[in-house]
């Protein structure tokens, strides 16, 4: 790595130390579009992934970051000294408004079209699984899917079963096709719980029920549960009675038996699936960030923004949700909503979130983590600012609703209803209906969702020492032009939805996922 600090937009008061740096150091910044070459003498050390100041910055200024605020100065801040929670406070506050400015949306729609001319040539090809209703699936297994918490551990003991009698016990995608593993979906919930909540968990059980990822699905209840069978099929609409079955344990002698005896009907129904061949723009793609550090914005985060742009340019569908994580940095966003309708509802999704704050007595900027904080992210600005750079360039031309499916004529890119919470807006993401989600972490997590979860690690110390949880280094944007990476990262995913590749929460068997709850507990 020749750099060892970076400044990410010219007009930014602060530079990121790309590597451990040392009171007395000179670091020079390279010259940026109307910035010249600036050259600072460090005052104290700075930690990888902290600021420090490269002009001097009075008492009550805001912060520039990214181009953007990402706080203000509570103390006037010399040149070289450490920026941090010491000396910055947020800019955050309730609800805002917000203006739909027309013709910067067109120039900036204008501008990803023709820098996407050349991808649109050139789409790759993947193998997957053409379902009935048209949408693909990046793998073929058998999902069950418990109505209620009591029925948890018989899911997982026919899932159990189900993988020792037909998978050898090692479920794993197949080139080919064919059934590639059973897998259960457990959660508390299903009873105890009132309007919105019930809801929800119907809503997005039924979604995962629906998802092309699974060629088969056996849907488990107790019987006497709030959410079951006749509640739950309300939600579910038309379905395959092939593909999908059902067991109420209450009314079975023996629910072992007859849920083996029904997922021997689904194994021989989901294993005549075989792969085909068809672009990459069929697949849908969720991206997400979780454990964040200084460097998320300037390598992990900028890399998946990078096969953003490269997949809505093609006229794939990608989402990004954490609504909260894109508090201070919205209207970066909003500048690039399609149209007035499109503004109007991400207005609502931020208000809305924002508005759930308020509703539970809670400030909407509690937030970083000190794991965040740790890695060098201050305020909540910062980090929805290195947040929404998952978005790239790409035009926003959907909004949707927690526990909504992504519909499958609307291309680009979709922001989606939910919280920032990992393991949450994984399951949102695949619920709405990702094939893949792209997950860069900075400090490091193991977790993953039902779907292939690609770790991308922001920095090169992590993706070497939790090697057996990241997929990918995306420190590797400091080092080589970023069109390499880029690609290098697509063929990976091309490789992990044509079952020519596993991710690492696939081969660890970390998968799982929890239903966003708002309500009371009974």
């Amino acid at each position: 790595m020749s750099k060892t600090a970076i400044r990410i937009n010219e007009a930014d008061a602060v530079a990121v130390a790309l590597q451990p740096l040392t009171k007395g150091n000179k670091v020079t910044l390279e010259a940026q579009g109307s910035a010249s070459e600036v050259t600072v003498t460090l005052q104290e050390d700075i930690t990888a992934g902290h600021k420090f100041a490269i002009r001097e910055i009075k008492k009550g200024e805001p912060v520039i970051k990214y181009g953007y605020p990402i706080g203000a100065a509570t103390e006037d801040i010399a040149v070289g000294k450490h920026v941090h929670t010491h000396n910055i406070h947020t800019l955050l506050s309730g609800e805002l408004n917000y203006t739909y400015n027309e013709e910067k949306a067109k120039a900036a729609y204008d501008a990803w079209y023709k820098e996407s001319e050349k991808l649109r040539k050139n789409v790759p090809t993947v193998q997957v699984y053409k379902r009935a209703d048209g949408r693909v699936g990046s793998r073929n297994e058998v999902w069950i899917v418990p109505l209620v918490g009591c029925v948890n551990k018989i899911s997982e003991t026919l899932a159990m079963w189900a993988n020792a009698k037909f998978c050898a016990g090692e479920p794993k995608p197949s080139v080919e096709g064919g059934l590639e593993g059973f897998f259960t979906w457990t959660h508390p919930y299903g009873c105890s719980q009132m309007g919105g909540d019930k809801e929800t968990t119907a809503k997005i059980l039924a979604d995962l029920v629906h998802h092309p990822n699974a060629g088969g699905v056996l849907v488990v209840s107790l019987g006497c549960e709030e959410n079951n069978i006749p509640y739950f099929k309300e939600f579910l609409g038309e379905y395959d009675e092939n593909r999908v079955k059902f067991m109420t344990t209450q009314a079975c002698e023996d629910e072992l038996e007859e849920g083996k005896r029904l997922l021997t009907e689904l194994a021989d129904y989901a294993g005549k699936a075989r792969r085909e061949s068809r672009p990459l723009t069929d697949i849908v793609l969720g991206m997400k960030c979780g454990g964040s550090d200084g460097m998320s914005g300037i390598t992990a985060n900028a890399l998946i923004g990078r096969i953003c742009d490269a997949m809505t340019g093609m006229g794939g569908r990608v989402m990004l949700t954490e609504v909260p994580e894109m508090f201070g940095a919205e209207q970066m966003l909003m500048n690039r909503c399609v149209d007035k309708a499109r503004f109007d509802k991400t207005v609502d999704l931020i208000n809305g979130f924002k508005g759930y704050y308020a509703r539970h007595n809670q400030v909407c900027y509690e937030n970083p983590s000190p794991g965040n904080k740790a890695g060098g992210i201050t305020t909540l600005e910062d980090k929805s600012l290195g947040c929404v750079q998952k978005g790239g360039k790409a035009p926003v031309t959907g909004v949707l609703k927690y526990s909504e499916r992504l519909p499958q004529n609307v291309t680009g890119l979709t922001l989606l209803e939910g919280p920032g919470n990992d393991i949450v807006s994984t399951t949102d993401m695949t619920a709405a209906g990702a094939n893949i989600i792209l997950f860069s972490t900075g400090r490091g997590t193991p977790l993953g969702a039902p779907v292939p979860t690609v770790k991308i690690a922001t920095n090169h110390p992590l993706a070497q020492n939790k090697h057996n949880w990241i997929d990918f280094d995306a420190a590797a944007l400091l080092d080589e032009p970023s069109d390499t990476v880029r690609d290098r990262l697509l063929k990976l995913i091309c490789d992990i939805v044509s079952g020519r590749a596993v991710t690492k929460n696939e081969k660890n068997g970390y998968r799982e996922i929890a239903i966003f709850k708002d309500g009371v507990t009974l």
